[in-house]
């Protein structure tokens, strides 16, 4: 009897679990088509009042700075409170970020909008309630769904941007976002998360972390093996005009192209082979692919070479991305795992904070290839040190 009750507690647990997942899921799905749907007017919007390029491109190293800084003090956040009142933090945020979008009708208005970005972290929330609620053995392949969100949210809200600005302006997909905190009436079903001691802008906290085993040399691992690649992401907007040749309407398809492959290999792939090999065997053909994709990059010529290396380089990137945060966040105590996430997304606002200064000059002096032959040469480089190292990677029980 005592052991069918257990049981049934077990099982209930499990749903509930299961349900906060799902929430998550939702949440995350809906803050990344808002963030797409304004991605798509932006260049409008600031063109309208009288931003230029130059202005433009400063107005994103502000918004890349402060995602920067946030992401660490954010996990920090998560860690000390709790995911669901992280979630809460980045909701109230993107509310205030985007409804400052909309009211924009000057330039320090426009620069202003974007200071509640740096708590816009619903991506970093959403893997503390993945790496709360479910087990080592299980996080790889529940991380690897978020690539999921990912794709429905950048086709979706790019599809949406587009149609209601072209309807009813280039403020309503500003504005639409900004009452997203009704997302905050989703339940999450139990606590999530634990409280500590502690400010949430210590840095020594932050460095502490990557004082554990084997933290430091996989998360340098993650930020230089998708460097070149983030670079040229960065730069594609002009590649795809310059280089391409490409339309806006063209560029949108190639995006949309992008999301559906993110889908597939996050949402179906990544899961099966966390299922059948270990997460160090997968870092290194996550770089070794990456290094393939360098030299293909090398040799690109057309956007339908580009459509077929893309392939490859989803692969990589989502495989990077997820295996990269699930062995960091069980190298580190469980009460951790929020700052470490924080540290983690850092990562790419960091990119972009100094992309377009180190992107723009590799593309005017040594063309698109170069951005292939430094991923060639820095991931032959890590996939060497991969195998003669033994990095010493210890999970955490607690």
């Amino acid at each position: 009897m005592r052991s069918k009750t257990l049981e049934k507690s077990s099982h209930s647990e499990d749903v509930k679990k299961g349900q906060v997942i799902l929430a998550a899921y939702v949440i995350l799905t809906l803050d990344l088509t808002f963030v797409f749907m304004q991605m798509g007017v932006m260049p409008y919007l600031a063109n309208s009042i009288g931003l230029d390029t130059v202005g433009f491109g400063y107005l994103q190293t502000t918004f890349g700075v402060l995602q920067l800084v946030g992401g660490s003090i954010f996990g920090r956040f998560a860690d000390k409170f709790g995911a669901r009142a992280a979630l809460i933090l980045s909701c109230v945020s993107g509310s205030a970020f985007f409804l400052l979008m909309s009211i924009s009708t000057s330039i320090p208005i426009l620069f202003l909008s974007r200071l509640p970005a740096v708590f816009m972290h619903g991506l970093p929330g959403a893997q503390k309630v993945i790496t709360d609620m479910t087990t080592p053995s299980q996080r790889a392949d529940a991380l690897g769904k978020l690539g999921l969100c990912f794709g429905i949210g950048m086709i979706i809200g790019s599809v949406l941007g587009g149609v209601l600005s072209t309807k009813f302006g280039l403020r309503v997909p500003c504005f639409l976002p900004s009452t997203y905190i009704n997302t905050l009436l989703i339940s999450m079903s139990s606590s999530i998360g634990t409280s500590q001691s502690g400010s949430v802008f210590s840095i020594k906290e932050i460095l502490r972390l990557m004082k554990f085993p084997g933290v430091m040399e996989v998360f340098i691992v993650k930020v230089f093996a998708g460097l070149p690649i983030g670079l040229f992401l960065i730069m594609f907007s002009i590649i795809s005009m310059d280089f391409f040749g490409l339309e806006a309407v063209e560029s949108g398809y190639l995006m949309s192209y992008f999301g559906v492959l993110q889908m597939v290999v996050q949402g179906l792939v990544i899961g099966k082979l966390t299922s059948r090999c270990t997460e160090m065997t997968l870092l290194k053909l996550s770089v070794f692919v990456f290094a393939g994709v360098g030299l293909g990059m090398a040799l690109m010529r057309t956007v339908w070479h580009y459509c077929i290396i893309a392939v490859p380089l989803v692969f990589a990137f989502s495989t990077l991305g997820t295996i990269t945060d699930s062995i960091l966040t069980k190298a580190v105590p469980s009460s951790d795992t929020g700052t470490m996430l924080g540290i983690c997304a850092s990562v790419q606002p960091l990119t972009r904070t100094v992309g377009p200064t180190i992107g723009g000059v590799l593309y005017k002096h040594f063309g698109v290839s170069s951005f292939g032959y430094l991923q060639l040469i820095l991931n032959i480089g890590l996939f060497v040190y991969l195998l003669k190292s033994k990095i010493p990677l210890t999970e955490m029980k607690s």
